[in-house]
């Protein structure tokens, strides 16, 4: 009997070890086992913003402070929303991936969002 868990990529239970690693005979995918463990959601953290309300991905949010913006002549004025917010973990201090109309995309900071 296989004692190996599924294929996180495509579910088959056909997996085999290989040294440290778990491998999918089907679709080729290798990984660790204990790093399929972290990749869950619930293993990243939470992000909030600049009240303390907690953001998700497709969020409309709305700028609470002035930001100047590297190489354009005008800056993102206070009270500029900003749909649908992609969350970008492990980047440093910028969590926030999205499109600021008339800047194009941009990654923002938590902190200088507050949620719409």
């Amino acid at each position: 009997m296989n004692e190996t868990p599924p294929c996180p990529k495509c579910a088959c239970e056909y997996t085999y070890e290989m040294g440290a690693l778990l491998v999918c005979p089907e679709c080729a995918h290798e990984w660790v086992p204990q790093a399929a463990a972290e990749e869950s959601d619930d293993a990243r953290p939470v992000i909030k913003d600049s009240v303390g309300n907690i953001l998700a991905d497709g969020d409309s949010v709305t700028i609470v402070k002035g930001l100047k913006v590297k190489g354009s002549p005008t800056d993102i004025k206070v009270g500029t929303k900003v749909r649908d917010i992609r969350l970008v973990y492990g980047s440093g201090d910028h969590d926030i991936d999205c499109k600021v109309d008339g800047f194009g995309p941009m990654m923002l900071k938590s902190s200088v969002v507050k949620k719409a």
